[in-house]
């Protein structure tokens, strides 16, 4: 077997059927996946050792992702003596072998798109992510409607929706975590139009559902596919992993959507 770093960051996409497995889920299929892999996966201590996993946001149930994010840790001894921060090609190929492993036991529309060495000065992947881009296509509304309900949305103080906290419902304003909304026309599917925005994670997410409930309550969702999650290094904006496994690579925020 191939040594492995410590730890390796893992970027996939999530499409197809599957989309409808809840995170839960998820965690599950990725276990048995490690399990059949036999890769030397680190585990809890206690009890019942579970495998040291690090899942990036939740996906809400039903959407699909082109950039999902997990770390994985392994085990001492695994990787003895690695060092991919002094043979940077050592580490690509190295993570990159680990995708490899890991794609050949995943189901049907999960597919690991690319890995990287982490290095240790990485923190907590659902700390990091601050902002998610995502691809909605909705339908209820005709297009010049929807761009006049959307230009009425950026220009206002607060959009507020109801949401439950602890059983109890309470009134959020939506506003200060939609960091872009457009409108770009027709859907892929007949009958529908297609919005793309970037949303805030901090303080709290904001779901597509949410979303469209701030924009008009008779729209719905018939797709949504998030594109990217970021983190924000001195007010630019980076993906956990690029596509080159150990260099960040920065990513174009783009035009306010006012």
């Amino acid at each position: 077997m191939n040594r492995v770093p410590e730890r390796v960051r893992i970027r996939y996409a999530k499409h197809g059927r599957i989309r409808y497995t809840s995170q839960r889920d998820m965690a599950r299929v990725i276990e048995r996946g490690l399990r059949r892999s036999r890769l030397p996966i680190a585990h809890s201590q206690g009890f019942s050792p579970r495998p040291l996993l690090a899942f990036s946001l939740a996906l809400p149930t039903g959407c699909e992702s082109l950039a999902e994010y997990i770390d994985l840790r392994f085990a001492d001894g695994g990787g003895a003596g690695f060092d991919a921060t002094a043979d940077p090609e050592a580490g690509i190929e190295a993570a990159q072998w680990v995708a490899g492993v890991l794609q050949d036991t995943m189901p049907e529309g999960i597919e690991v798109a690319s890995a990287g060495v982490l290095t240790g000065a990485e923190g907590s992947l659902q700390e990091q992510v601050t902002s998610c881009d995502w691809i909605l296509e909705v339908a209820g509304m005709g297009a010049e409607q929807l761009s006049e309900r959307i230009e009425s949305l950026l220009v206002a103080d607060q959009v507020l929706v109801e949401r439950v906290r602890k059983g109890r419902k309470t009134a959020d304003n939506l506003r200060p975590s939609i960091v872009t909304l457009f409108h770009r026309g027709s859907g892929s599917t007949p009958g529908t139009q297609r919005i793309e925005a970037s949303l805030s994670t901090k303080p709290r997410g904001v779901r597509p559902v949410e979303l469209l409930e701030g924009i008009d309550p008779t729209l719905r969702l018939v797709r949504a596919t998030r594109t990217g999650q970021y983190e924000t290094v001195d007010g630019e904006r980076f993906e956990p992993l690029s596509l080159q496994g150990l260099v960040r690579a920065p990513v174009n925020v783009g035009v306010q959507g006012r």
